[in-house]
């Protein structure tokens, strides 16, 4: 253990790390737990914050449980505070510690430690044995999340070495519009973004992983056939009402399975951050739960890298919604779509309280000519309907404003939006 702790630092030092923008609390009263989903960088994540703290040796202590030098030490592993002190002469104030569902016994170590109120903890946790969100679960009152999706577009650009500023020419303006294209169809997973394995060959493995580890393995599924199709149904049907007792009825024709089942993995698909409902807004709580979702996926890369062919409204759609997702999961606000019986829709409503405060929509439009009246309008009607006056259109590269039927509405290009 001795040699891990001095070794592993020395590793960290050797990394290049890029920036996430992600906002830490460092506080002594409750770990951090770094949720999200698979591959998105989470012990990356950790490292960066070590080199963006200019943490000194003496400072921190770092154990990934999942590492075989670790794994072989059992309970021995508690030990690594102790041992770090002998190595440096003084406690860690910074503790990291990865993969920790596998140490045995890990929840009364943690909250041992945070009872001490001396150290600033971080806790990641991703394989099958716990999920990173049971992680948060099993730390309630102890714990704030640390939410960490793959790279935003900010994110994205920062990586490519383009300077974020608050004004831009328009040969800059240009190569964001082609930035932005790139990041819609290939997603923002750091190994793609990074470009350290072919984009279709790690999204097939990615499925593979979340079918295997994160599905069958961890909920001990019967019917893999099942969660298989249902995963490439999800994809296919991004930003789509998704009907689960219409896939059933497909499903059933091929598979032996009940309606139970086909929900029960749906829900699994959330729980591991693969891909999320979107509830249609209601102020009857039970309506709106019982209302047929839209779904989206994590990231907008899985549908062009898993070989589904997709307009670029929708790629769209997904990239403002997985931003939205993030504020949702920070308790920012609720995130619900409305759509009427005349089948009139808008693509976001964030609300608090259940009392809807901004309507979004987003449409692929370079000029204002090009937006149609049906968006324009559906914005109007659930403006009327639910008493929101603040309303949005995210354009592809149209902005302005506009006073319609006496309601302002502003037009805003994707690429400023997501780089608010």
């Amino acid at each position: 253990m001795r040699d891990y702790i001095v070794d592993k630092k020395e590793d960290i030092k050797r990394l290049d790390v890029f920036d996430r923008v992600i906002d830490v609390r460092f506080t002594e009263e409750f770990a951090n737990t770094v949720i999200g989903p698979r591959r998105a960088g989470k012990t990356f994540f950790l490292y960066n914050l070590i080199k963006r703290s200019k943490l000194k040796d003496d400072e921190f202590l770092f154990v990934n449980f999942e590492d075989d030098e670790v794994k072989g030490l059992g309970n021995e592993a508690k030990r690594c505070i102790q041992i770090h002190t002998e190595i440096y002469g003084r406690e860690p104030k910074y503790l990291f510690f990865d993969e920790i569902q596998n140490l045995e016994g890990w929840q009364p170590f943690i909250y041992s430690l945070v009872e001490k109120k001396k150290y600033f903890i971080f806790v990641t946790g991703s394989s099958s044995k716990l999920l990173s969100r049971e992680i948060s679960t099993q730390l309630r009152g102890r714990s704030l999340n640390v939410i960490l999706f793959p790279f935003s577009f900010k994110e994205f650009l920062l990586v490519k070495n383009f300077e974020i500023k608050k004004v831009y020419s328009s040969t800059e303006k240009a190569k964001i519009k082609n930035y932005l294209n790139e990041y819609l169809r290939s997603g923002g997973f750091p190994q793609v973004v990074l470009k350290k394995i072919d984009e279709k060959t790690f999204f097939r493995e990615y499925l593979s992983v979340v079918l295997y580890r994160d599905l069958i393995e961890r909920y001990k599924i019967a019917n893999p056939d099942v969660a298989r199709l249902l995963l490439y149904s999800v994809v296919q049907s991004c930003a789509k009402e998704f009907s689960i007792n219409k896939v059933y009825k497909q499903l059933k024709e091929k598979e032996e399975v009940s309606n139970k089942t086909v929900y029960q993995y749906f829900s699994y698909l959330s729980e591991v951050f693969f891909s999320f409902p979107l509830r249609k807004f209601s102020f009857s709580y039970k309506k709106s739960l019982l209302s047929v979702p839209k779904v989206y996926v994590n990231d907008t890369g899985l549908i062009s890298g898993l070989g589904f062919r997709t307009e670029i409204g929708k790629l769209m759609e997904t990239a403002v919604f997985i931003e939205l997702k993030k504020h949702e999961l920070n308790n920012v606000y609720d995130v619900f779509y409305w759509k009427d019986y005349q089948q009139r829709e808008v693509d976001f409503v964030l609300a608090r309280k259940s009392k809807p405060e901004r309507l979004i929509q987003v449409t692929y439009a370079s000029n204002k000519d090009e937006i149609e009246k049906r968006e324009i309008s559906s914005l109007l009607k659930a403006s009327e309907e639910l008493g929101c006056k603040d309303l949005s259109i995210i354009t592809w590269d149209y902005e302005g404003e506009a006073m319609i039927e006496k309601k302002k509405i502003k037009f805003v290009p994707l690429w400023k939006w997501l780089l608010c």
